[in-house]
């Protein structure tokens, strides 16, 4: 079955950075667009940025554009999210998710498979 597993969370302090990563198995990794997304406590699930099943074109949210970057291996059927200059308000469980249409959505219902989410927390 599909599996993407996030990792690489944790606490940081304001201005600092994090990489997330996510590991896939079970699918076409090369075949699927990839999305980052985020839900803070009491707050809906957000989009964060994508990446077409290439590698050669990516998306992201305004509030985060500039500062946080996405990859992708796909020999190594790995997603990255590179996260600089972080924020308090970037405080969120991430998510990492796998798109088949490959679309290049930021809608989060145009996403199938879906990681467990790891928890990146920014101190002020």
């Amino acid at each position: 079955q599909v599996q993407l597993v996030e990792s690489g969370g944790g606490l940081v302090q304001a201005g600092g950075s994090l990489r997330l990563s996510c590991a896939a198995s079970g699918l076409t990794f090369s075949s699927y667009a990839m999305g980052w997304f985020r839900q803070a406590p009491g707050k809906e699930r957000e989009f964060v940025g994508l990446i077409m099943s290439s590698g050669w074109s990516t998306a992201y949210a305004d509030s985060v554009r500039g500062r946080f970057t996405i990859s992708r291996d796909n020999a190594k059927n790995t997603v990255s999210l590179r996260m600089n200059s972080l924020r308090p308000e970037d405080t969120a469980v991430y998510y990492c998710a796998a798109d088949r249409m490959g679309s290049g959505s930021p809608k989060s219902s145009d996403y199938g498979y879906w990681g467990q989410g790891t928890q990146v927390t920014v101190s002020s």
